[in-house]
C-alpha cells in the first residue's frame, strides 16, 4: 500500500496540481511567471551562481527526459563500455557544477541583507529541495554506478506505466533508498512547481531563438 501512495497516488496528485496550479496561476496573475531577478540588488555572485547552475542542470534535465522520450537512442549512446564511462562523468560533471551554482545562489540569499528581504519561504524551501536532489543524485552516481543503463530498465518503464495510466510501481519500489528519495523529491518538486518562482520554466522565451538581431542607431546628436 505505501509503494502505491509513494509511486502512484503522490506523482499522480503531483502532476495534477502542477498542470491545474500553473494553468490558474496564468489566468489570474500572469505577471507573476518570471523569476523576479534581485540582480541588481547583487550581481557577482548571482552571476556564477546561476550560470553554473543552469548550465549543470538544463543538460542534465535534458537527459533525464530523453531517457522517457527516446529510450531505445539513449541505450545505444550508451551501448560500449567507453560511452558509457563518457556518459557517467559527464553526468557527475554537470552535477557538481549544478550543486556549486545552487550553493552560491543559497549564500548569496544567507550572506547578503538586501536579498534577503526579498526572499520568500518557498525560496528558501525550492533551493534546499534542489540542493537536496542534486546531493541525491550525485550519491546515486557515486555509490550506484552505471545509472544510465539501470535507469531505462527502472525509471523509464515507471514514467512510462503512469502515462499510460497502467501503473507498475515494482520497477521503483525495489531500488534502494537513495533513488527512491531522489525520485520522491523530483516529485514534490512538482507539486510545489506552481508556487513557485519556478514557474519562469515554462516562459522561455523561445522566438529569442530565430528572431533578428535587434538594431539599434545611436541618434543622439555629440555635443561640442
Amino acid at each position: 500500500m505505501l509503494d502505491v501512495i509513494l509511486f502512484v497516488v503522490f506523482p499522480y496528485v503531483a502532476v495534477a496540481v502542477a498542470v491545474g496550479g500553473t494553468i490558474y496561476r496564468y489566468l489570474t496573475n500572469q505577471f507573476s511567471f518570471t523569476s523576479l531577478s534581485s540582480q541588481f540588488l547583487e550581481n557577482d555572485i548571482q552571476f556564477w551562481g546561476s550560470t553554473l547552475w543552469h548550465y549543470g542542470i538544463i543538460p542534465t534535465l535534458l537527459i533525464h527526459l530523453a531517457g522517457f522520450a527516446i529510450p531505445k537512442v539513449m541505450a545505444l549512446m550508451h551501448s560500449t563500455p567507453e560511452m558509457l564511462y563518457m556518459a557517467e562523468l559527464a553526468g557527475k560533471v554537470m552535477a557538481i557544477m549544478a550543486l556549486i551554482g545552487a550553493g552560491a545562489l543559497f549564500y548569496r540569499r544567507v550572506a547578503s541583507s538586501k536579498i534577503r528581504v526579498v526572499t520568500t519561504p518557498a525560496d528558501w524551501v525550492v533551493l534546499v529541495l534542489l540542493i537536496f536532489q542534486i546531493v541525491l543524485g550525485l550519491m546515486i552516481a557515486f555509490i550506484y554506478r552505471w545509472g544510465a543503463t539501470w535507469y531505462l530498465h527502472t525509471v523509464t518503464p515507471w514514467v512510462a506505466s503512469l502515462a499510460t495510466f497502467q501503473p507498475a510501481p515494482q520497477y521503483v519500489a525495489s531500488l534502494p533508498l537513495i533513488p527512491q528519495l531522489h525520485f520522491l523529491n523530483a516529485t514534490l518538486l512538482i507539486l510545489l512547481f506552481p508556487f513557485t518562482r519556478l514557474v519562469h520554466m515554462v516562459t522561455f522565451p523561445v522566438d529569442y531563438l530565430w528572431r533578428s538581431f535587434q538594431l539599434v542607431i545611436w541618434t543622439r546628436r555629440k555635443v561640442v
